[in-house]
């Protein structure tokens, strides 16, 4: 899977695609990761890539030219690419639209624009999907588009070495991941769970969706909206239940 990003600060995203999981998966030969820097598309000697926009009000705007020509040049090296603009007016990116766009490993070409945007006839004419990672405004799109890339990518199979790590992630089934620990085993007077120690597979499995649960439960009850609790999570909820109230009424 291609990803290829067109900015006007390629050595954010070159330092990105340099280090981690994302660098691994490049070297593994799984990803492919490139800039394409707009300003070596401008028209005139000054490397103009802005302009005032009509009708007046404030900032500067994307020009098109440039831009139209660095998608074109991006296009050139993968003609299937589907082109995808970060912008807060995209539809909300969340953990199954990363599995989406993993399982359908088309080559994508994020836009990553500045100032107030770019002009709308670049939109209209090149752009294929508007993707945002949140209702807040960027000075530009290049986190956005790294973090798009980094949550696609962790869902190739091998980019992560382990493909059940990604398979326990929060939000798969929209809820969130259950507690994790490590050695020591005791830190700062707090012990690990002895279930994780007592290599029972099936016992470490139900407390694992316990935590889950309890986790979703106390921090994003709306998930449970989202996905109706199953009758193993219903038996799990109850049994918590009766053990708060036996902690508040002994």
């Amino acid at each position: 899977m291609e990803f290829t990003v067109l900015t006007l600060f390629p050595e954010l995203v070159d330092t990105f695609f340099e280090h981690g999981m994302i660098h691994r998966g490049i070297e593994s030969r799984l990803i492919t990761g490139t800039c394409v820097n707009i300003r070596d598309f401008s028209c005139d000697r000054h490397k103009t890539v802005d302009d005032r926009p009509y009708g007046g009000g404030s900032g500067m705007v994307m020009k098109p030219e440039p831009l139209e020509a660095a998608i074109s040049f991006a296009k050139e090296k993968t003609p299937k690419a589907k082109v995808v603009l970060m912008t807060p007016q995209g539809i909300r990116f969340n953990q199954q639209k990363a599995c989406d766009l993993a399982n359908r490993r088309e080559d994508l070409i994020f836009v990553c624009g500045r100032y107030e945007g770019i002009d709308e006839r670049v939109y209209t004419q090149l752009v294929d999907e508007e993707i945002s990672i949140g209702d807040y405004v960027m000075t530009g799109g290049e986190l956005a588009a790294m973090a798009i890339i980094d949550s696609v990518a962790r869902m190739i199979p091998g980019v992560l070495g382990s493909e059940a790590s990604s398979l326990s992630d929060s939000f798969i089934d929209d809820r969130l991941e259950y507690a994790h620990y490590t050695r020591p085993e005791v830190h700062n007077g707090l012990s690990v769970p002895g279930v994780l120690l007592s290599g029972n597979h099936e016992r470490i499995r139900q407390w694992r969706k316990t935590s889950s649960l309890q986790r979703t439960f106390l921090k994003r009850p709306d998930l449970f909206e989202t996905q109706v609790p199953t009758v193993e999570e219903k038996k799990i909820l109850r049994q918590w239940c009766r053990e708060l109230e036996t902690l508040v009424n002994p």
